[in-house]
């Protein structure tokens, strides 16, 4: 079922990004109209260094239409 992965700079602990995926998981399953049990979350520290390469261009590319929320900054 759904998988939802963040990807952001390190520098938060476990227990915010604990948090923040059962808020995530609360807000899919009731979006989704499913069961909380269904979903799953990872989060994935990328360091600033490697975040044009790994993340950036891949979010920004105007082919990728599984992109929804496109960032409001620029690289």
């Amino acid at each position: 079922m759904p998988h939802i992965t963040v990807q952001m700079f390190p520098g938060r602990n476990d227990e915010i990004k604990k948090n923040l995926a059962e808020k995530l998981a609360k807000v899919a399953s009731e979006e989704l109209g499913r069961g909380i049990e269904h979903f799953s979350v990872s989060v994935e520290d990328i360091p600033q260094d490697e975040w044009k390469e790994r993340v950036f261009n891949k979010i920004v590319d105007t082919d990728n239409k599984n992109i929804f929320v496109k960032p409001g900054y620029t690289m």
